[in-house]
Parts: structure tokens; sequence; C-alpha cells
């Protein structure tokens, strides 16, 4: 882990793969990220739409097809992010830890394991309110899309790629 991206204190952070024990929590801070960071941001049932695509069920399977990385700071969770073959998803902070570069840690950590794995491009999905993060660490908008979640209601994102190259 290059300690250089988060300002927080380095004895105090571990990085790790995701283990069943940490679902529970896991859950608590996606939903928990969810609500405070996407509410008002987008409207409820793309909220909810956010909350099942990020469930129990969604998490386990990405942990059997992939590798979820979690960041614990003074032994809570605070951050996460998931590698499926060539695509990174999941990629959520808690809001009190968020500005502190640790997803910049877990971006650098997944593209790493990417470009491990012989991934020299990844993608990703853009949330609206994490366009600006997502930009500043080099990727490319692809295109806007928008799903209907029903009701009139709409959730908007883009699809996003970056080059791999060695560090």
């Amino acid at each position: 882990m290059d300690e250089t991206f988060c300002r927080c204190n380095p004895q105090s952070l571990q990085l790790g793969k995701f283990c069943r024990s940490d679902l529970m929590p896991l859950l608590h801070l996606i939903h928990t990220t969810v609500d405070l960071c996407y509410s008002g941001v987008y409207p409820p049932r793309a909220v909810h739409f956010f909350k099942e695509y990020h469930g129990e069920k969604e998490i386990i399977s990405r942990s059997e097809v992939g590798t979820i990385l979690v960041a614990l700071h003074d032994g809570r969770l605070a951050a996460t992010g998931a590698l499926v073959e060539n695509e990174i998803t999941g990629v959520f902070v808690a809001s009190s830890m968020q500005g502190q570069g640790l997803g910049r840690m877990i971006m650098k950590e997944l593209e790493d394991l990417a470009w491990s794995r012989g991934c020299r491009m990844v993608e990703l999905s853009v949330s609206l309110p994490s366009r600006g993060f997502y930009e500043a660490l080099g990727y490319e908008l692809l295109s806007e899309c928008a799903l209907d979640v029903g009701d009139g209601q709409k959730l908007t994102f883009w699809r996003a790629r970056k080059a791999l190259s060695p560090r």
C-alpha cells in the first residue's frame, strides 16, 4: 500500500481483502454512504437502486468472481472497492473519511491489481457525486447513460475508462 496518498495516520490504517465477516459492516458502510451522498442528488428510486445494486447478494457475488478490498481505520471499515475482470465497482468511502485520500488509495490498489492480472484498461461507472473524483484520477468519460428506475425517475451516470501503465 502506498501510504503517501492517505493523510490519515498510516499506523491506524489497514488494507486487506474482503472476508465474509466483513459483509455486514461493508453493507452498512455502502448503504450509509449512499444515503448521505446520493440523497438529494438522485431521486429516491435511484437511491434505492444503488442500495440493491450493492446489496448483500451482489457483494458476495463480487467477492466470488473478483476481489473486494477493504480499508480499516482504527479498526473500523472506512473504504472499499472491487475489481471484477477489468471493471472497478463498489468504491465507497465513509462520509466522515472522505477527502483524506482513502478513495485514491483504494483506486491505486485496484488499478495495480488489475495491471498485475494483465489488464491494460479498466472501466467503471461514474455517479453524479463522484464525477470530479474520477476525472481527477485520469478517467475518460465515454458516454452519459440514464437508467429508468420507475415512476418517471432516472439514474444518470457515465461509463468511463482509463488506460493503465506500470508504476
